[in-house]
């Protein structure tokens, strides 16, 4: 039978200004690794949006997974500009196979 192991899943919506900024903070937090993937348009609080590459302003998914220690050194480290950026972070517990990776 095939074990799993627990860890977090972590995704950031951020604009792509600012991906140097969270890979950096993922890096420090010890996590190893991390996705990016382009978002097209999405809809909030403050309505609809897309991408806007005149602007500068496309956005991002930053996915990686974590250990729960690493996962909320990460969340700590991003605290501050969670709001003042306008970055989304969600985390939620995920069952992985070969959990040394993450």
């Amino acid at each position: 039978m095939i074990e799993t192991v627990t860890r977090k899943r972590i995704e950031i919506l951020t604009d792509v200004a600012l991906v140097r900024r969270v890979t950096d903070a993922i890096d420090r937090a010890g996590i190893t690794g991390w996705t990016i993937t382009p978002v097209q348009s999405g809809k909030g609080r403050d309505g609809r949006w897309r991408e806007e590459r005149v602007m500068g302003t496309d956005k991002v998914f930053v996915l990686t997974i974590a250990p729960q220690d690493k996962a909320m050194a990460l969340a700590e480290d991003l605290a501050p500009i969670l709001t003042s950026h306008g970055l989304l972070l969600t985390m939620w517990d995920i069952q992985v196979i070969r959990g040394e990776r993450f």
